[in-house]
């Protein structure tokens, strides 16, 4: 059983649902907006995306050094009020019903841009028990995006080529730069990803070669930086492009990163010529997932939805690095988290449901946080990602 849950901020937010069986039945619930906004703030100041005034820095030492998702109790204790302030309690009692039956109902969220950073899978419902336990949560696209005239979802073939773009070099950026390395050391288990039968890996890859890849290629895995603009299609990929390569981003120094733009509407200059994307997209980098923010629906998940992708898993908030989480971090184990992550999102993308084995790996790592507190599962990490499903034709 499936239900959509649409928000919109319009001075208060209204929530509304209906269940995908049920079309003719929608619900709606209003919550008044100084009733939230203080708990939307106290969460924003938790996770390390970056606060008005601050630099990516800043909001790691503030999220990392002294935040809740990093002290077990309190983050217990603040996604408990999250889902009490936000959930609507009539929801909650029909999902109930269906948990009785023994169904796992599929919640599809469509944030606004006041929720966009609210980490629906990791929203404590009771002791001991996130709504991922209950649930299989995915992200609903905006119908203009996933109905878009013209939209065909491209194919997805088990045996089809993977494009992997891991760490990729990005000229004029040296490893300590804001810029540098992601991964760190490469482990065997991250340099075997994405490689199929005709399958390409490469940590030097430019746009063009990208796009001719992308065209043939059944899936994408991206582990690297993503940064924001102004607006959602200035969102960046940064790859291995030089200053000299086309595109509608200005330079920075030797480098000339890759927008939502580009993929949208072409790279080069003339027509409108946009990219072909695969089926399955993974964007592991910082707030890769930021469409979510803007009132208009536009941004690199959009992207990738409006070239063919059907499921596309991306984040919410900036990824910490390991070495990060081990400097800023008192007491943090010395055990890796990202690459674990990146392997179970690739993992996810390979199976026949992205959705759920995503959300299977967040059940595991949500079980053992709230069991042991073990720091390596907090949300910080494994709430960051979730998954935006657009089926829709064929091509």
């Amino acid at each position: 059983m499936t239900v959509q849950l649409k928000l919109v901020d319009a001075g208060d937010l209204y929530l509304s649902w209906r269940w995908e069986h049920e079309p003719d039945r929608p619900r709606v619930q209003l919550v008044p907006r100084e009733n939230l906004q203080g708990l939307l703030d106290e969460w924003a100041a938790a996770v390390p995306s970056p606060l008005p005034g601050e630099n990516v820095d800043q909001a790691l030492r503030r999220s990392l050094t002294h935040g809740p998702l990093v002290d077990h109790a309190r983050e217990l204790d603040l996604s408990t009020r999250l889902f009490r302030g936000l959930f609507p309690t009539p929801l909650a009692i029909e999902l109930n019903s269906w948990l009785e039956q023994g169904i796992r109902p599929h919640l599809r969220v469509q944030p606004s841009p006041s929720t966009a950073l609210v980490p629906w899978e990791a929203l404590r419902v009771d002791e001991g028990l996130r709504a991922v336990h209950e649930l299989d949560v995915s992200v609903l696209p905006p119908a203009t995006v996933g109905n878009a005239t013209g939209r065909r979802v491209t194919p997805f073939d088990p045996q089809g080529t993977v494009v992997g773009v891991l760490d990729p070099k990005v000229p004029g950026f040296a490893d300590a730069s804001g810029l540098g390395s992601v991964l760190g050391r490469v482990t065997p288990e991250l340099a075997a990803l994405a490689l199929t039968p005709g399958g390409v890996r490469r940590d030097d890859l430019d746009r063009d070669y990208l796009e001719g890849a992308l065209a043939t290629a059944t899936r994408f895995l991206y582990v690297g930086h993503v940064t924001t603009g102004g607006h959602g299609l200035d969102a960046r990929l940064h790859l291995s492009c030089t200053a000299d390569t086309e595109g509608r981003a200005a330079p920075l120094g030797a480098h000339r990163p890759l927008t939502a733009a580009d993929i949208v509407l072409g790279h080069r200059p003339g027509p409108v010529r946009p990219w072909r994307i695969p089926n399955r997209v993974a964007l592991v980098a910082c707030e890769s997932g930021g469409d979510l923010r803007f009132a208009e629906p536009s941004g690199l998940v959009t992207a990738m939805v409006h070239g063919g992708a059907e499921h596309v898993t991306a984040t919410r908030w900036t990824l910490p690095t390991d070495e990060g989480l081990s400097r800023l971090v008192p007491g943090f184990p010395s055990s890796p988290v990202l690459a674990p992550t990146v392997v179970a999102i690739d993992a996810a993308h390979r199976s026949a449901n992205p959705v759920t084995a995503l959300n299977d790996w967040q059940r595991a790592a949500a079980t053992r946080w709230e069991e042991t507190g073990d720091l390596t599962c907090s949300p910080l990490v494994w709430a960051a990602f979730t998954t935006t499903w657009a089926p829709g034709p064929r091509r």
